[in-house]
């Protein structure tokens, strides 16, 4: 059964602070010339710094999509080995300055924002994407597919290490779920099924994995 939870937060515009912090590392500047509709749609989390609020979860993705107030809806989800059912949390974001650029705050909960700064990404393709919070102690790095190569790992890691977070408390995050091996692999039972979400792009599919978001025409950011 979904376990709904305020405090589930993944990159993908996922940052829970309760301090309602909107600031950036320092260093750390958001991008320009982002394009918010290529945004929109299903990320996979492959990489975090631990933290309170996803510790334990695998298979974490972050699906966004438009708000009617223009905003952009969050949905993060992520499975607890340890209760043995998937965790969901909804969530709002808007952004900081122009649209161009890749700062948003976001909530899940009431008037407290965070920070969601986007610092490097696949411009070209919209492929990957490097996310902030307000420290750095908040880092995730988001793909469009659970695994990505071994260069974009090394380029990630190196990156992050120049504008002084801790690359050596990264996690990877088990994308079983989602990869090529879940179709050998035992399966997480109550997968959520909702929302006639596509399936993720050029992959092989698990058998009954949670869908991703069915953009609007102008709305839908995972």
């Amino acid at each position: 059964m979904l376990k709904v939870l305020l405090s589930l937060s993944v990159p993908a515009l996922s940052i829970i602070l309760l301090t309602g912090c909107l600031s950036s590392p320092e260093g750390v500047e958001a991008i320009d010339g982002f394009d918010k509709q290529r945004y929109l749609g299903r990320w996979y989390e492959v990489a975090r710094l631990d933290h309170s609020f996803e510790r334990g979860l695998s298979n974490v993705t972050a699906d966004y999509s438009i708000r009617e107030d223009g905003g952009i809806r969050v949905i993060n989800r992520g499975y607890s080995a340890e209760e043995s059912a998937w965790q969901e949390a909804e969530g709002r974001a808007y952004f900081m300055e122009d649209e161009q650029r890749g700062h948003l705050k976001v909530s899940f909960f009431g008037p407290f924002y965070g920070s969601y700064i986007i610092f490097d990404m696949d411009k070209l393709d919209y492929q990957y994407a490097f996310v902030a919070g307000n420290s750095t102690d908040y880092l995730w790095l988001l793909a469009r597919t659970p695994t990505i190569k071994p260069e974009l790992r090394e380029h990630f890691i190196e990156r992050v290490g120049e504008l002084g977070f801790s690359p050596g408390g990264l996690i990877f995050v088990d994308q079983a779920f989602y990869g090529p091996q879940a179709l050998n692999g035992p399966q997480a039972p109550n997968q959520p099924q909702a929302l006639n979400e596509p399936q993720a792009p050029n992959g092989p599919q698990a058998p009954n994995q949670p869908q991703g978001f069915n953009p609007q025409p102008a709305a839908a950011v995972n």
